[in-house]
């Protein structure tokens, strides 16, 4: 039986909306309609122009709570933060309002949330009756056999309230993981990771030259750091406004290079990288491993949700993690190491029908 969806997203990492771009074409696939995709994100990042080619139905953007940088734009400042958001509150209040009146105008079936603050504040304050499913790594954080790194309890804590409260009201939360935890629990279902379709087309090769993803440009520093005490080695970067980066900095132009985020590009170039450096993501250390392309994590300063991401997927084998973006770490970890990860490749391969299992069944 055909149904009608909406989904929500959080519109500040590439990784939920690449799970949302995935979501989408596996619904329409299966005959399935996706009435509106409600996008939230600060405004101060540039959403990219592959999601709104990607995805035919109407993309509503709407201001939603997040986190504000230092001025070099690496790390996270808590306290900005809360005062930015506070002071927003009556804009949060019309993006609520603007939910409100879509999910009365379409009457969808479901909701499936890809960690959307604003669509769990929706749920908490207008208790809707549509059932939302909640789909994101971060809830694996509900699981019991989630090993959170040792310490910074004060973290743990409020990474679980946050995730908490984006699943308010869900009746399923299916958590992304790098690797299979059994099931034994209400609380979550757990899935491999929702790769997009090109990363099982494609070929791969290795070519001499280190792909970077910054999802904060404040981090481009450390790179070109590395890179004059390195000249020899061949970079592409890509990252928000690259304009002004060439702009502002001096650097070998022949074998550094900055691209605008670029969905295509940006897979074509990892398929024949010897290796990736990012910040700890999801989503981008995900289709590297499954390309066989060792990764250099760098979690954002504050940021302790990818702080335990780059530890978690050292587990699963992804590559090495470090404070600093000191591409010779990477350097040292691909000269030995260079065995294909086939238990993730194995856990990856039958994700579409296990999710849309689970979205099915509700």
């Amino acid at each position: 039986m055909q149904k009608k969806y909406i989904l929500a997203v959080q519109g500040e990492g590439r990784g939920h909306m690449t799970q949302a771009m995935s979501m989408y074409d596996m619904l329409i696939e299966q005959g399935h309609t996706v009435c509106a995709v409600l996008l939230g994100s600060s405004g101060s990042r540039d959403i990219p122009k592959f999601f709104f080619e990607k995805i035919k139905a109407p993309i509503i953007q709407l201001q939603s709570p997040n986190f504000v940088t230092d001025k070099k734009n690496k790390s996270i400042n808590i306290t900005k933060s809360v005062i930015h958001n506070v002071k927003k509150i009556k804009t949060f209040k019309q993006s609520l309002k603007t939910i409100d009146a879509l999910m009365k105008e379409h009457k969808p079936d479901a909701v499936i949330n890809f960690f959307d603050l604003l669509i769990g504040l929706y749920y908490r304050f207008y208790k809707p009756t549509i059932k939302m499913i909640c789909v994101a790594h971060q809830y694996i954080y509900f699981h019991p056999d989630f090993e959170f790194p040792p310490g910074r309890w004060l973290d743990k804590a409020s990474i679980k309230y946050f995730t908490k409260l984006t699943a308010t009201g869900s009746c399923k939360n299916l958590a992304l993981s790098f690797y299979k935890i059994h099931t034994n629990n209400q609380d979550v279902v757990v899935v491999p990771p929702l790769l997009r379709k090109e990363i099982f087309e494609m070929e791969t090769q290795q070519d001499n030259f280190y792909l970077v993803y910054l999802v904060n440009n404040g981090y481009f520093e450390e790179i070109l750091e590395w890179h004059k005490a390195n000249p020899s080695m061949e970079l592409h970067c890509f990252t928000d406004q690259p304009d002004k980066l060439y702009l502002s900095y001096t650097f070998d132009k022949d074998k550094l290079f900055i691209h605008a985020i670029n969905d295509t590009l940006f897979l074509e170039m990892m398929s024949k990288a010897s290796g990736l450096a990012s910040s700890a993501g999801f989503e981008s250390v995900c289709e590297a491993m499954y390309l066989g392309k060792p990764v250099l994590m760098v979690p954002i300063h504050g940021h302790y949700e990818q702080f335990c991401n780059s530890r978690d997927a050292v587990k699963a084998g992804a590559g090495v993690f470090n404070d600093t973006f000191n591409l010779s770490k990477l350097t040292n970890f691909i000269s030995t190491n260079n065995s294909e990860n086939r238990l993730f490749k194995n856990w990856v391969v039958n994700a579409k029908d296990r999710i849309y299992k689970e979205i099915i069944s509700i």
